[in-house]
């Protein structure tokens, strides 16, 4: 079943399609496709310990669907049974100062404006356990980390025997861990069914309304307006706005306390507490879905010029014969190089995280080497995948003698 959408224009030409596919959102029985990618690896982070492996890698399709209900865009064609995350996953970020340097405002941030001191403080996607750590050490706090892909140890710290961890997907098993406050960072975009993920933890909650509660994301509002294709991809099946977020968060009993964009307007974060009755309360930075689909059709009208202009960039530097080497081997490095499908023009893959290197690249083939092979390599271009950390990288080539120009995505 298909039919037009409202989001039709004279500038997206033969238009967009409708389909029958339930919101997982809002429950809304139809969405708008308007961004396809075939044959992209179903994991970025998962790391592979041959080269082999990593090309034999399973791919599965990126369809983004767009409701116009509540504005959430979620992957039609993502199936949950790819969605394996273990001890092999490596998405630890605290290796790169600048990170750092925001994570640890954050926590304190949130230790100072909810007094989280000697608290009980749980974590749903905790991953390695950095922030959890965090938060129990700046504020003497005990916590509870629920992650899969969790490595006990990985982290040391002087909170250690405060903090517990659980190597398992969170689910209503784990409504017992409520504590004091509860957060939740970079996961909600890698669960399917949101809606019934954040009941979860409003059920787990009950009555106990002075529990608050922490989510971050990746900002989709930035992703369209930026035509950010490399923050696309498999295992992120659920792309939120401030509007489609806080929606939510409403549906499911909770108010909405304050919603703001952080990380150079990347991430997206959201604080909540629980309510007996609807609230009503709409945030200034929530968009209307009128200016959502205009992001969508700006996305859509600029998507092409956008990989042409890469492609072109990175034929030229192919046919110069320049060496090129792309900083940064998680999923914006697997979404670009897969996407544009120019893996061979792409010789190595550089990280500043210890644990990836050596290791290969899902889908994509090239071994992860650390910065120090740089010295012997000296590349003529490094492409940035977060520009964000353009200023660490630059020092760090400079501190090397490593002379090459730095661009980021």
């Amino acid at each position: 079943m298909s039919k037009q959408s409202v989001l039709n224009s004279p500038e997206l030409g033969s238009g967009l399609k409708i389909v029958a596919h339930q919101c997982p959102n809002c429950g809304h029985q139809e969405l708008v496709i308007f961004y396809e990618v075939r044959n992209v690896p179903v994991h970025s982070c998962l790391m592979m310990p041959t080269q082999q492996e990593a090309l034999d890698f399973p791919c599965g399709d990126v369809v983004l669907g767009y409701c116009e209900h509540c504005g959430f865009v979620t992957n039609v064609a993502f199936d949950a049974r790819w969605s394996a995350y273990a001890s092999n996953y490596e998405d630890q970020q605290s290796f790169s100062p600048t990170f750092n340097k925001f994570a640890s405002g954050l926590a304190n941030r949130l230790i100072e404006k909810y007094d989280l001191h000697n608290k009980d403080v749980v974590e749903i996607g905790c991953s390695k356990g950095d922030f959890l750590i965090s938060l129990c050490e700046l504020g003497d706090n005990r916590g509870v980390g629920i992650d899969p892909s969790v490595v006990p140890g990985r982290v040391e710290s002087e909170a250690a025997d405060r903090v517990r961890f659980i190597k398992d997907y969170y689910s209503q098993d784990h409504a017992q861990y409520v504590g004091d406050f509860i957060c939740c960072r970079h996961t909600l975009e890698h669960i399917y069914p949101t809606a019934e993920f954040v009941q979860t933890v409003r059920d787990s909650i009950g009555d106990r309304t002075d529990t608050a509660v922490f989510f971050e994301i990746p900002d989709m509002t930035r992703v369209l307006k930026d035509i950010a294709f490399e923050d696309i991809y498999y295992e992120h099946c659920s792309y939120f706005t401030p509007g489609s977020l806080a929606r939510l968060f409403r549906s499911c009993g909770f108010e909405v306390t304050d919603l703001y964009r952080a990380y150079d307007e990347q991430y997206l974060l959201i604080e909540a507490i629980p309510v007996t009755t609807p609230s009503d309360k709409i945030h200034p930075l929530e968009e209307s879905l009128e200016e959502m689909a205009q992001d969508i059709k700006h996305f859509v009208v600029e998507i092409n010029n956008k990989f042409q202009q890469w492609k072109q960039h990175l034929q030229q530097m192919e046919e110069q014969g320049k060496r090129v080497v792309v900083w940064g081997s998680g999923s914006k490095c697997v979404a670009f190089l897969t996407t544009l499908d120019t893996k061979a023009q792409v010789q190595y893959i550089v990280d500043i995280n210890p644990h990836r290197h050596g290791k290969f690249i899902p889908g994509v083939g090239q071994e992860i080497m650390s910065p120090e092979f740089l010295k012997e390599y000296q590349p003529d271009q490094v492409i940035v995948m977060n520009r964000i950390y353009c200023g660490e990288i630059q020092e760090m080539l400079d501190k090397m003698g490593v002379q090459t120009e730095v661009i980021p995505v």
